[in-house]
């Protein structure tokens, strides 16, 4: 066995830093939990890049001695405890004493601070963790540090850094969990030189929440409520306006941001039988209760606490949740299937006259035709010209001897009947009228109406013989539709059976078929109008990061704000409404690391497409739509479950309703 040896403050001082300082987003953690500790009432962030090269944290607080500032580096030193008793209950945001001295230990570091009443500031510059330089400093009071090529000594800590987009989405998380749990504190951060966060300080956490997330803000139901000396405060989503992930759920207790299961489960059970399958609440909550009842010391980051009293946390989170919910209407519009007028087709000289109509224009002689076109000036343009149109095609093919058959279209029958106007007198002349030349052209007819005298009564025609209808070749020739339950289910007779068929599941099945056996791109659509898709910082940068993937899922996105892309194309079967919650589900499929098998990714998307395109249980479903569905349901014996495993169809037999009957 080698012999054992103590390590070196640097080998210590780097291996801290492993489990305090994994990227610039935890830097700067560090750095505004220690601003808001010196009682800042202003902090300003600035990153360059993803912040590995440069950061910079200036805030108002009280600031150091030039003998602090040096000891402030050193490990294991703190102004936040003195004895071992004070672990019992941290109320500071820092308390290791390990944050500096990890930082300094890989990355350049330049400090300007000054107290409050002092002349002058100091001045200090550190490289790995060593003081090259220090002095006196002209500055406001406060403290200005400035961090440098971190991990600049640790190459292979340096390998695990990725692109300054996604360190920077980190940052600017970071920054939005230090502004929601403090909104005492008047937070700026600028990123490239570009200011994308700004609050007012003024201890509004609403205030706050609007300025992080947004218009989105503005949808959150406010929450305030007591349990057994416990105390909660902040907003919740609404149950219609549930996110496909939890990357929205802000938790902080005692102002500091945690993760923990215990709060996740309490939100979540509130929302039960309120919210669908798979979509989870957005909140930003805050939990108040004493300093000795929570465990704070449990993780080198500090983000994980332990609870004296589980039980009593999780019910002042439920019921408090359940609380602002139940006082709260939220009654969502049933939503129907919106579709296109169809246009008014121009009249032409196709289309086939009502048998009615037809008899009357055959029975006229040219000059009748004449004075029947003269008259029908005065009637409204659209019956006007299809009457005419028919007339003349009628009177020329007649007149050239021709055995006329006319095309059949009993779909538009009424419609031009009730359209065509009344059927107009026509006086028979004094005189014959004159021969007419088979060969003559036939022109435009510009005469005037001639006196009226009296009624001509049109000669009947002969019925044409109808003719024969084919056999019915259709498969619902063996089963019956009967109609649809709850605009969710269609039913179906067959034989001794009755089949209810769920139509959102059936329709989410067959779409997703025809998408899987099209190993090809997926059909896209570009928008004439982007789509704006609001994501968590971490969900922006990694969109970007895999362009090119989501391109060949059939979505291009383009970045528009710190958290917000646009979606200036998607998959052809989705539609707009769809889209934005459907990229969002990918990206948290993406930050969960589900990026594997392209093949289940692919799977994956093909669900949700699939899902997000198929009608709707609830909308009003055109008959001739359900018609379509049943036929491939009822021709199709694979047609058993839909992508999530839920039953398509099932099954009543006459016996089993007939004994429900006691028949």
């Amino acid at each position: 066995m080698p012999k054992i040896i103590q390590l070196s403050p640097h080998v210590a001082n780097l291996i801290a830093a492993g489990e305090v300082v994994e990227r610039p987003a935890s830097v700067i953690k560090e750095l505004l939990e220690n601003a808001v500790d010196a009682g800042a009432s202003q902090v300003t962030v600035e990153i360059r890049g993803g912040g590995s090269t440069f950061m910079r944290v200036t805030d108002n607080g009280c600031g150091m001695t030039p003998e602090d500032a040096e000891t402030a580096f050193l490990r294991h030193a703190t102004s936040k405890l003195r004895t071992a008793e004070d672990l019992a209950a941290i109320g500071t945001m820092g308390f290791r004493g390990e944050a500096l001295a990890a930082i300094a230990s890989v990355s350049r570091i330049d400090l300007i601070t000054k107290t409050a009443g002092a002349i002058s500031g100091t001045s200090l510059t550190l490289e790995a963790g060593a003081v090259t330089d220090r002095g006196e400093a002209g500055c406001p009071e406060g403290t200005t540090i400035i961090i440098r090529d971190l991990f600049f000594n640790v190459p292979a800590r340096m390998k695990f850094m990725k692109t300054d987009v996604a360190e920077g989405a980190k940052v600017t998380a970071t920054v939005h969990q230090q502004a929601l749990a403090h909104p005492e504190v008047a937070f700026r951060f600028i990123r490239d030189g570009k200011e994308v966060l700004s609050t007012p300080g003024s201890s509004d956490l609403e205030a706050a929440v609007y300025c992080v997330y947004g218009r989105d803000g503005g949808k959150l139901i406010k929450v305030s409520s007591s349990w057994e000396g416990y105390h909660l405060t902040g907003f919740v989503s609404k149950p219609t306006d549930a996110r496909p992930s939890r990357s929205l759920q802000t938790f902080f207790v005692n102002d500091r941001p945690v993760k923990s299961r215990l709060l996740i489960a309490a939100l979540e059970e509130a929302y039960r039988n309120q919210i669908m399958i798979g979509k989870f609440p957005a909140c930003v909550l805050h939990l108040k209760l004493p300093a000795n009842t929570v465990d704070v010391n449990v993780h080198p980051a500090k983000t994980e606490v332990k609870f004296l009293n589980e039980k009593a946390v999780f019910d002042c989170v439920h019921y408090g949740v359940l609380g602002a919910l139940n006082k709260t209407p939220d009654r969502p519009q049933v939503q129907f299937t919106q579709k296109p007028a169809a246009p008014t087709p121009a009249p032409t000289a196709t289309q086939a006259p009502s048998p009615k109509q037809e008899s009357f224009f055959r029975t006229m002689t040219p000059q009748e035709f004449k004075n029947f076109s003269g008259a029908l000036q005065n009637a409204p343009q659209p019956a006007q010209a299809r009457a005419i149109a028919t007339a003349e095609a009628i009177t020329r093919e007649t007149r050239l001897g021709q055995n006329v058959t006319l095309p059949a279209n009993p779909a538009k029958k009424q419609e031009e009947e009730a359209a065509l106007p009344p059927i107009i007198t026509v006086t028979k002349l004094a005189t014959p009228p004159e021969p007419v030349t088979v060969h003559e052209p036939i022109l435009p007819i510009h005469e005037p109406i001639l006196p009226i005298h009296e009624p001509v009564t049109p000669e009947p025609i002969p019925a044409e013989p109808e003719q024969a209808q084919l056999p019915d070749t259709e498969p619902e020739s063996t089963w019956r539709y009967v109609g649809e339950l709850y605009n969710a289910y269609v039913i179906v007779e067959q034989g001794e059976e009755a089949f209810l068929i769920d139509k959102h599941a059936a329709h989410e099945r067959i779409l997703f078929d025809k998408l899987k056996a099209n190993q090809e791109r997926i059909s896209a659509q570009a928008l004439l109008s982007p789509v704006p898709c609001r994501l968590s910082p971490e969900g922006a940068a990694i969109a970007l990061e895999n362009q090119d993937f989501l391109m060949t899922l059939g979505f291009e996105v383009e970045l528009f704000g710190d958290s917000t892309v646009l979606l200036r194309q998607i998959p052809m079967d989705l539609s707009q409404e769809a889209a934005a919650e459907t990229l969002e589900s990918l990206v948290s499929d993406l930050l969960s690391g589900k990026r594997e098998k392209a093949e289940n990714i692919r799977d994956e998307l093909l669900h949700t497409v699939a899902c997000k395109a198929a009608i709707k249980a609830g909308w009003r479903t055109d008959e001739a739509e359900l018609l379509a569905l049943v036929r491939q349901v009822m021709a199709r014996e694979d047609l058993k479950y839909c992508p999530h495993g839920r039953p398509i169809c099932i099954t009543l037999s006459k016996k089993q309703l007939e004994k429900q009957f006691k028949r």
